[in-house]
């Protein structure tokens, strides 16, 4: 039960510190756009590089939402470079993946490029989580 327990905790902790929303919408989104997707890769190869831009786009939309969930200090860039694909796939990948894609790729970069890593209700609410850890512990 303490294993449980400690592995919640220690992925709260983890989650905390990166802007784990923002990374997971954004991922997800480019993973939706893809699954969108009609033609097979070989018709697309033979179409040429507008068809391509409809596989290359949210590929690229899955690498920066796992970026920003393992490498937070760069937020900033994945993010914007986020938001403009998520728009870049309105023309090229069946209306941005029937919008959803577009949607979730765009909420999701707009999360993590707004997350701040040390927030001042972020501290409070995590001093309130360990006080309450410490207190079930001593009883």
């Amino acid at each position: 039960m303490s294993d449980v327990r400690d592995l919640r905790s220690g992925f709260r902790q983890w989650r905390a510190d990166r802007p784990f929303w923002g990374g997971l919408l954004l991922t997800l989104g480019g993973a939706e756009i893809l699954l969108t997707e009609k033609a097979s890769l070989k018709v697309v190869m033979h179409i040429g590089m507008q068809g391509m831009a409809g596989y290359l786009l949210p590929t690229v939309m899955i690498l920066c939402g796992l970026l920003i969930l393992f490498n937070p200090t760069q937020r900033l860039f994945y993010s914007l470079l986020g938001i403009l694909l998520s728009l870049g796939t309105w023309l090229t990948s069946n209306l941005g993946g029937f919008f959803i894609g577009l949607l979730l790729g765009a909420t999701g970069s707009c999360l993590a490029f707004g997350w701040l890593p040390h927030q001042e209700p972020r501290k409070r609410r995590l001093l309130r989580r360990r006080r309450r850890q410490r207190m079930a512990t001593e009883a």
